[in-house]
């Protein structure tokens, strides 16, 4: 495709931003404490950067046009409300219920091993997230880390291993997270276990995997001083709000992140292969995958390209902080930085990413 002068300025301006976004986290302390206002930022100058190059064409559905407009200001606003509601609410929730918590995990471990009981979580947590949504199961998650109270390490492994669990999980049904809803609701229009039928054979092994993955990383229970939740007693309601506005500039910026890249998915992204789109979706790790969701499934689509692209999406999604809502609100929670993440989530993604694609392209299955 050979596009105009102005349309390959925007792709490059675009590609520039896409390498700050990826790498400034990891390059510059700031950004990464400050993780919440560094998307935003690039969320609205993508944005800006496409109001002023891109070229406005009928191919694009108008809630996907990356140009300023009462539309999109009203999605960025609108999208991150339900999401930050449930984690407020369940954050009050959890702040008042705490203690109790933290006994009922303690009986469970008084009669199961403490590997056994984290197989659980991994696993209970995956499969259930596609109808307690992603977003409770993440705060469960959280919860459940904290009564733990493991070593740090130990945490931020356990947390990245369950975090891709839920976000594999959460797909299979459209009220587990935005992807599987704007998948089956708006662009397939299919019945509700769509996704279940399609993917299920892929992603429940998938949890069971993680689950079992997650047994090796937890060795003797301990009271740790280097534990993340260490302080969490001391937690404040203040404490819970402030959480749930960082959550809410978070998919705010994913939001403007996603349309701003809109022109980069239509150039070049929509034409590709299933084989090569699979591995172009890692772009997921950064990107709202709804939004790259519902501009690369169409109706019509071969089986194999949707669950090619649905899987890359959600494997992706993993790897990074801004990858999917799990990550976000355990990060968030939790203290984990970019880096501690991606010292473990870039290298499974990256082997689950291999063993998927073997079975979806060599296998065939």
């Amino acid at each position: 495709m050979i596009l105009p002068p102005v349309d390959m300025a925007l792709s490059a301006l675009l590609f520039v931003i896409f390498l700050i976004v990826l790498l400034g986290p990891f390059l510059v302390k700031k950004i990464e404490h400050n993780l919440e206002a560094f998307l935003f930022a690039m969320g609205v100058l993508a944005v800006t950067v496409d109001h002023f190059l891109f070229k406005v064409t009928s191919d694009i559905p108008g809630e996907l046009l990356p140009i300023w407009n009462l539309h999109l200001i009203e999605k960025a606003i609108i999208d991150p409300i339900e999401i930050t509601l449930a984690v407020l609410i369940a954050g009050l929730i959890f702040h008042y219920g705490r203690a109790s918590l933290k006994g009922f995990t303690d009986s469970i471990l008084n009669k199961v091993p403490l590997k056994f009981f984290v197989f659980l979580i991994v696993v209970v947590l995956g499969i259930l997230s596609s109808i307690i949504t992603a977003i409770i199961a993440a705060l469960l998650l959280v919860e459940l880390v904290s009564a733990l109270k493991l070593n740090r390490k130990t945490e931020i492994n356990l947390v990245i291993i369950a975090c891709f669990a839920i976000g594999l999980g959460a797909a299979l049904t459209p009220v587990g997270e935005p992807l599987s809803t704007i998948v089956i609701k708006t662009k397939l229009q299919e019945n509700f276990w769509f996704l279940f039928d399609q993917l299920g054979k892929y992603i429940i092994p998938g949890i069971v995997a993680l689950g079992i993955l997650s047994m090796f990383f937890v060795g003797q229970k301990e009271k740790a001083k280097d534990s993340l939740t260490s302080t969490e007693e001391k937690e404040t309601l203040k404490d819970v709000g402030i959480r749930a506005f960082k959550v809410y500039i978070f998919v705010m910026a994913l939001v403007f992140l996603g349309i701003g890249f809109t022109p980069i998915i239509e150039w070049y992204i929509k034409a590709l292969s299933p084989e090569i789109l699979y591995w172009v979706n890692t772009t997921s790790a950064i990107l709202d995958n709804a939004t790259l969701a519902s501009a690369e499934i169409t109706k019509g689509m071969a089986i194999l390209q949707i669950n090619a692209a649905l899987m890359g999406l959600l494997i992706a999604g993993g790897m990074l902080i801004p990858g999917n809502i799990p990550n976000i609100i355990s990060a968030n929670k939790l203290g984990i930085t970019s880096k501690e993440w991606a010292k473990l989530g870039v290298p499974l993604g990256a082997v689950i990413m291999v063993v998927y694609y073997i079975i979806l392209f060599w296998l065939k299955i």
